[in-house]
């Protein structure tokens, strides 16, 4: 009887498949064996891509004459630091005796291409054996052993393993023709005004778009022309509202007003009260601090002595606002960003942590949402929580209603929502690791299983009363709004912080400008909301009411945010929704730039490489004056790395080919043709001596902009010189 051997891929993770096969001896160095098993593992990747002078010596040196590089059979080394291990892993897998073998990398096209590359390395006879696909969603004894008991042959994986050589393949040639054409074109002059020896280019299919995001935003910022507003309010019995120019009103569609409840100009907004008051008492005036009384004296007659509106409508509600769909990475990064103050990659790295301890699912999931198949095990995760002190009274309650027996039917529940993982969602199980964990580290898990606890609660429950006032043709409007029931928000940390906490983005990842009116009225659950609910729902149709006063109120518009570091992951998870064509936008919906494993890693490669700076207690994303040339730079030469319609475009083809819609050959075919087109399009520019206005003009903005011959320190003290090679695999 031949043997069985277990591939993961890290040390840790073969330990946990040791461990669910009860195998406690046989340790050797670089596996584990006994009678019947034997586990291995890689550290990561064992294998890369050669460098074009391995296939040549002469592409060593960088020159115009080599480029376009599209070699016609790629090549591949093992790295040298893991050459050990990967002689380990080659020989288990080529051994007579082992008959079966299960890949157990991670379950996602990273992991995938990891393993691929391994036995393609290895002797031609592994790919004559009965190998596995082992996919799970967690480390948990029940869902390793459900893998390895429903594995399915490997070549079920073979689109997905398309899917991952093609993108190495895309990386790799945009990396390597884009960063040489651009370096020997441009590399010189960017060097000469930075008073450097000399300065590489460093662009890549995701990266150079991400930095396109962050250099556009600032400089939207920095040509911003703050423009006041004006805005008029009455107050009617006590109660403030809003004017607006809605149809019939004598400002509606005016070129003066800001938007429809404000002007751009004060005498304007002067000019709307002036009229107002003309339908009330003749000597209403300005009490000269900026109110204008709408009644002559404060025990005054109504009907005689001041200025009455008509009650036009009074609406009363109840409002109900739904749990927020579950956590994905991109979701998880974004929060954590806001709530802990910590990057994007530090929050993969605490998701990789709690998914190795068995706490969490996998993390490098888009879903945000459960399979029906998991939702018919969802018990199974909330008893485990009753043992987690922070979060157990939650899983009692949820336990003891029956909410949690229909998730299968509710809207956290779609299959067609789910490519290869769904959303991250605490196992219930593996909580005498908590223990181990560090303070940030359990706050992180405590926060995935709020979220997760909070869908099988109630809606939150607002009751909402509205009123519309009417003065000639003009209309006010005012509404106050209070937390009846708070449903899920307890779960979330309860009150108005923990509404904030479910809430979702804006879409391209930026927090609104702040120059739209705040709600007049009361805010949630606060007594002003209270009294100001009461005073509304006191309100009836057709009722006249006195009209207290006006009065202007003055702001100005402010530009949009920076990015921060969840922000921007969010904004390159959702950059379909910054293309403005509607057709292409719909096309890749869903698509994003980069990928849940990528993204974080892309963003901390733009800030190691100086071309983005990261405040860290803020975690707001800035520019560096690199990053602002190398976007000049591009701009002017190979602009479509810029935008997010190529990018999102090429990781929908990826998708396409991991989905079989796509063929490889197509999509190679179409990657060399734009590789070529552009590098030949490089190549053929005359002089870029023009450049260096563009480049003056962004160190404006930087305190040491250009630095003296021979220095090499930058305004944040980052080395501007950098390997060619570094650039060339970006």
């Amino acid at each position: 009887m031949g043997k069985e051997l277990f591939i993961a891929e890290k040390p840790s993770v073969a330990q946990e498949f040791a461990g669910t096969l009860k195998i406690s001896g046989g340790r050797r160095d670089g596996y584990i064996e006994t009678e019947n098993y034997i586990v291995t593992w890689c550290f990561g990747h064992l294998v890369t891509m050669s460098y074009p002078e391995v296939y040549d010596p002469k592409y060593k040196k960088w020159s115009l004459d080599t480029l376009p590089f599209l070699p016609t059979e790629y090549r591949y080394e093992i790295i040298a630091s893991s050459a050990k291990q990967f002689q380990t892993v080659s020989s288990l897998l080529a051994r007579e005796d082992v008959t079966r073998i299960y890949v157990c990398t991670d379950s996602g096209r990273e992991g995938e291409y990891i393993y691929r590359l391994v036995e393609m390395m290895a002797p031609a006879s592994v790919r004559k054996k009965d190998r596995r696909r082992v996919w799970i969603d967690s480390f948990t004894e029940e869902e390793i052993k459900r893998g390895i008991r429903e594995a399915k042959p490997l070549a079920a994986y073979d689109a997905l393993s398309d899917s991952a050589y093609l993108r190495a393949k895309e990386d790799y040639l945009m990396g390597i023709n884009f960063s040489r054409v651009l370096t020997l074109k441009y590399g010189g002059g960017i060097a000469d005004f930075r008073g450097d020896k000399w300065s590489a280019v460093a662009v890549g299919r995701v990266m150079t778009c991400v930095l396109g995001m962050v250099v556009r935003r600032e400089r939207e910022i920095r040509a911003f022309v703050k423009e006041p507003f004006y805005r008029v309010t009455g107050s009617f019995s006590g109660i403030e509202a809003e004017w607006r120019a809605v149809t019939g009103s004598a400002y509606f569609g005016s070129p003066k007003l800001y938007r429809d409840n404000g002007f751009r100009a004060r005498e304007d907004a002067e000019a709307l009260i002036a009229s107002l008051l003309k339908c009330g008492p003749e000597s209403l005036k300005a009490d000269g601090q900026g109110n204008y009384p709408a009644r002559l004296s404060p025990g005054g007659d109504a009907a005689g002595e001041s200025l009455l509106a008509d009650v036009a409508s009074v609406t009363r509600k109840t409002e109900k606002k739904n749990p927020p769909l579950l956590y994905n990475l991109a979701e998880l990064q974004n929060d954590c960003s806001r709530m802990f103050r910590i990057s994007p990659d530090q929050t993969l790295k605490i998701a990789q942590e709690l998914y190795e301890k068995k706490l969490t699912t996998y993390p490098r999931t888009d879903a945000r949402v459960l399979s029906s198949a998991v939702a018919k095990e969802i018990g199974k995760n909330l008893r485990g929580l009753q043992k987690v002190h922070a979060v157990s009274a939650y899983a009692d309650e949820v336990l003891a209603g029956d909410a949690w027996k229909k998730i299968g039917r509710s809207r956290y529940t779609n299959d067609k929502a789910i490519t290869d993982h769904y959303a991250i969602i605490p196992t219930g199980s593996g909580q005498g690791a908590l223990g181990s964990l560090s303070d940030l580290a359990a706050r992180v898990y405590e926060q995935i299983c709020r979220r997760f606890l909070a869908v099988f609660y109630p809606p939150a429950v607002y009751e909402k009363t509205s009123a519309e006032f009417v003065i000639g043709t003009e209309h006010f409007f005012a509404n106050a709004r209070v937390l009846r029931d708070e449903g899920y928000l307890k779960v979330l940390g309860g009150g108005k912080r923990s509404e904030n906490a479910g809430a979702k983005e804006a879409s391209d990842g930026t927090e609104n400008g702040g120059d739209e009116a705040k709600d007049l009225s009361g805010e949630d659950s606060a007594p002003a909301g209270e009294a100001a609910l009461a005073r509304l729902k006191a309100l009836k149709k057709g009722q006249k009411i006195a009209a207290d006063s006006f009065r202007i109120r003055e702001g100005e518009t402010k530009p949009p945010s920076r990015y921060n570091s969840g922000s921007l992951i969010l904004a390159m998870e959702n950059a379909g929704q910054l293309i403005e064509d509607e057709e292409l936008r719909e096309q890749i919906r869903g698509s994003g730039i980069g990928t849940s494993a990528t993204r974080a890693e892309i963003l901390s490669k733009l800030i190691r490489i100086g071309y983005l700076s990261l405040n860290k207690k803020t975690q707001i994303i800035t520019p560096e004056l690199l990053g602002e040339m190398v976007y000049d730079v591009v701009d002017h030469s190979i602009r479509p790395l810029l935008s997010a319609e190529l990018t999102a475009s090429w990781e929908k083809g990826l998708t396409g080919v991991a989905d079989g819609s796509i063929s490889r050959e197509e999509y190679m075919e179409k990657l060399e043709g734009f590789v070529a087109r552009r590098t030949n399009a490089v190549k053929g520019i005359g002089s870029t001596a023009g450049m260096r206005r563009f480049y003056e003009e962004a160190a404006k903005y930087y305190r040491k902009a250009a630095k003296p011959a021979g220095s090499r320190q930058s305004r944040t003290g980052t080395r501007s010189g950098r390997s060619k090679k570094s650039a060339a695999r970006s």
